[in-house]
């Protein structure tokens, strides 16, 4: 960690104690990778043990929850992604949380390309055979989706692809990859991440990957503009929040702290291992990004005719 060492009551007293990361989505997940990968070069750098804890399920509810009924000291940090900070407000006639009043925003971590995948004995060896059984067969194709995100994803997907693929929730990205792994649905979108080694192990078949150029960690899969889909670009991205009623001081101490690990050379090729790269900007920047992902995706789903949730 070159020079830096754990912090002292001379630079505040801050962290002095454990902090908690509350994760709303399983191990397995881009979120829970990061949450833990922060987690530890965290703890390198204060000294202070950095605990990870997984809250799926309700949307990321649960979790979000969890973080604002905890104190508001800086000892609880939400690892969110663009599901819970942005994505639900597009999904949902109204959130038990404002992700843009009720958080304050720390600093980006990362940014995924979502890969369409299906199981890897699926008859649908190509994106162009995926998509003429689901205009052959309307509505009897359905995707799995471990987060609001990865619904929207299906939804962009199914409006561009002109096809009517049906929705199946889980808890998590990885509950729904192995339901594709096990043909239990036909489809999934995932951060490459998250399915990455799944991909590699053969459990899971990839398509395409939704970017505008192929990934370093899957070079041979195609992006979705290769196959015919131009424009269909989606990605998961993670950033950290704390509760707005933090102190302005523990708050910017957290937020130096983790854009420290941000930049470093080794967190940079730690996420280029995983096809992912790093998100360079602090508190001031993931807020004005955060209010460009709520926008995109409400028009996104208005135009897909997402029926919002209640």
């Amino acid at each position: 960690m070159g020079a830096a060492g754990p912090a002292t009551a001379a630079d505040g007293g801050f962290p002095s104690r454990p902090i908690k990361f509350i994760v709303p989505f399983g191990p397995g997940s881009g979120t829970d990778t990061s949450a833990r990968y922060f987690g530890r070069k965290l703890q390198q750098l204060t000294g202070q043990p950095v605990v990870v804890e997984n809250r799926p399920g309700a949307n990321g509810f649960i979790a979000v929850k969890q973080v604002l009924a905890a104190p508001a000291d800086g000892y609880t940090v939400f690892v969110g992604s663009n599901s819970t900070l942005a994505v639900n407000v597009a999904l949902f006639k109204r959130l038990p949380y404002d992700p843009q009043t009720e958080l304050s925003p720390l600093t980006m971590m990362m940014r995924a390309p979502a890969v369409l995948v299906v199981p890897p004995a699926s008859p649908y060896a190509s994106l162009d055979g995926l998509v003429a059984a689901a205009r052959a067969q309307p509505g009897k194709l359905n995707y799995g989706a471990g987060s609001a995100g990865y619904q929207l994803m299906a939804e962009l997907f199914n409006d561009m692809a002109y096809v009517d693929t049906r929705h199946v929730p889980f808890k998590s990205a990885a509950e729904a990859l192995t339901a594709v792994a096990a043909s239990t649905v036909d489809l999934s979108f995932a951060d490459i991440t998250a399915a990455f080694e799944l991909v590699k192990g053969g459990r899971l078949r990839a398509l395409a990957i939704a970017a505008d150029k192929r990934s370093p960690a899957l070079p041979d899969l195609p992006t979705a503009a290769e196959l015919g889909l131009p424009g269909f670009t989606a990605s998961v991205w993670v950033g950290a929040a704390v509760s707005a009623k933090t102190p302005k001081a523990e708050t910017e101490k957290l937020a130096s702290l983790l854009a420290q690990i941000e930049r470093l050379p080794e967190t940079r090729e730690f996420y280029a291992r995983l096809g992912a790269e790093t998100m360079d900007g602090g508190a001031e920047e993931m807020r004005r990004f955060q209010a460009e992902e709520i926008a995109q995706w409400k028009r996104i789903a208005v135009k897909a005719k997402v029926e919002l949730q209640e």
